[in-house]
């Protein structure tokens, strides 16, 4: 099953963008154990199975990078959110594919 995304990103060009001093908003979708064991610096996490419940926590006049662990649920969450008029981008390879600094563990 795949998702149609008209804006993607890759973790390469996330991490850059905080290198640049950037402070995108980030989303993470994962859950509570996969958060646990590392996450970008500032990023927000609502887990893919509360998106909904929680979507008042979120912006909608701000883009936001969503990520998981390889792409999938949060290519879903995006889907969920702009069907919402949420401005999204999805991380494409997710954190699987992170590569960078910035990630806290623990």
């Amino acid at each position: 099953m795949s998702f149609k995304i008209s804006k993607e990103i890759t973790p390469q060009q996330v991490a850059e963008r905080l290198k640049n001093g950037e402070a995108p908003t980030l989303l993470d979708v994962r859950e509570p154990a996969e958060w646990v064991e590392g996450h970008v610096i500032g990023a927000k996490h609502i887990p893919l199975g509360q998106l909904l419940m929680r979507i008042d926590e979120l912006d909608p006049n701000e883009e936001m990078i969503v990520m998981c662990l390889s792409g999938g649920r949060s290519g879903l969450a995006c889907e969920l959110l702009s069907e919402k008029g949420y401005n999204v981008v999805n991380m494409m390879g997710g954190l699987s594919a992170w590569t960078d600094d910035f990630l806290v563990r623990g």
